[in-house]
């Protein structure tokens, strides 16, 4: 991106990248980053005002497979924290929108963006604050019992436990060592666009109508990147089943959060992240 007067200038940034020998991709490597973009044909109507870069991420150094696992979320976070910065410190963009599931890094990369006045946002984060203006409580449709468990923390940590009716497990995991479920999400997106069956879809939409009739969600929000497909989907057999409830998928959530806090000129409170120093201390913490 070259310097810009656009109103939104972001930069997305993946939360990892593999290599072209890895075993299972989630999606393209290669080419221009409309191509590179998960989902960029749902993205793109809330793309068409922003000037936007994307990072493929830093390369992966838990392994050459998806994320799950609590310490491959700490690493993968760790490792896209100096991207952050260089980003920061560049100039170019009035925002940083952090992709992913699970959220890696977000904290970190919250407090580094707050020191140059450039706003971070991502996207479990994004969901569950949108998910909370728009009903009592919301339910988490998640892909695997190790990726749930990410999302239990989150959940916890940014407050919601309250609005949260229940995280929904379809099963689905992500494809990674050892490689012995007997299902995984990968090819289910290709499936379901070709008209065919989609298991994972249709565990989806039961757990959805679960979480709905059983748990009392008013809103569903999607955990992992790896099924923000679901999104359109899911909502259009929620709708045709008579359940009038909204389904968010993370990354359009991120982005529209970044708009907002661009428009309204504000960033993440002092007192929640601290400058260093700060101009002022408190003598007490309260819960």
């Amino acid at each position: 991106m070259s310097q810009s007067n656009a109103r939104y200038r972001f930069l997305m940034i993946h939360a990892f990248s593999l290599s072209d020998e890895a075993r299972h991709h989630l999606r393209p490597q290669h080419g221009s980053k409309e191509t590179v973009l998960m989902n960029h044909a749902e993205l793109a109507p809330l793309l068409s005002d922003v000037d936007w870069d994307l990072h493929p991420g830093a390369r992966a150094t838990h392994g050459d497979w998806p994320v799950e696992r609590q310490e491959e979320f700490a690493m993968v976070g760790t490792n896209r924290l100096p991207i952050v910065k260089e980003a920061c410190e560049s100039g170019r963009y009035n925002a940083i929108v952090l992709l992913g599931g699970g959220d890696p890094g977000f904290f970190a990369a919250r407090e580094i963006g707050r020191r140059y006045g450039i706003p971070v946002t991502t996207c479990a984060h994004a969901q569950m604050h949108l998910a909370g203006m728009l009903g009592h409580k919301f339910s988490i449709v998640d892909i695997s019992e190790v990726h749930n468990m990410q999302m239990y923390h989150l959940v916890r940590q940014y407050g919601f436990t309250d609005r949260c009716a229940s995280i929904r497990n379809i099963d689905y995991p992500l494809p990674r060592p050892p490689y012995t479920h007997p299902h995984t999400l990968h090819g289910e997106h290709a499936k379901a666009e070709r008209g065919e069956t989609s298991g994972m879809l249709e565990a989806a939409v039961e757990e959805a109508v679960a979480a709905i009739e059983e748990d009392g969600a008013e809103v569903i929000i999607l955990g992992c990147s790896g099924a923000f497909w679901l999104q359109r989907p899911l909502q259009e057999r929620l709708v045709a089943m008579g359940w009038e409830v909204p389904v968010f998928e993370g990354y359009r959530c991120a982005i529209a959060m970044a708009k907002s806090m661009v428009d309204l000129g504000v960033n993440y409170s002092g007192l929640m992240v601290p400058s260093d120093p700060p101009p002022r201390s408190r003598r007490r913490k309260i819960f």
